[in-house]
């Protein structure tokens, strides 16, 4: 497999960025691929050594036949999961939807991307 390749596998894995207050850094990871992970303090070139370090690591495994995880990357998501929750939690979202004069999959949907969502 050549580079073009390689780099065209590596795009099908999930690459995160996140400043670490414990690091006082950024740390790159690929949790499908390795634990632990790239860390400086410009989250731009973090992301570039983190994308090296995935073609590394791709790379190495398919020159020594090691199976390769599934990218979660790749696969399609419906829209829809099921939650389960205290039946006393259920009640309380219900009835502040109800109040709201929303349904409860609005709240929830609401509460959830003002909590991981970009503004």
């Amino acid at each position: 497999m050549n580079a073009k390749d390689i780099k065209k596998l590596a795009n099908q894995y999930i690459k995160l960025v996140e400043w670490s207050d414990e690091d006082h850094c950024y740390v790159g990871t690929c949790p499908e691929l390795f634990f632990g992970g790239v860390h400086g303090q410009d989250e731009g070139k973090v992301y570039a050594e983190l994308c090296d370090a995935v073609e590394d690591v791709l790379e190495t495994k398919l020159k020594y036949n090691d199976p390769l995880p599934k990218p979660k990357k790749a696969g399609k998501y419906s829209g829809k999961f099921v939650l389960r929750v205290n039946p006393d939690l259920h009640k309380a979202l219900a009835v502040k939807a109800f109040r709201q004069g929303i349904s409860l999959n609005e709240l929830c949907v609401h509460a959830l991307s003002t909590e991981f969502l970009p503004a």
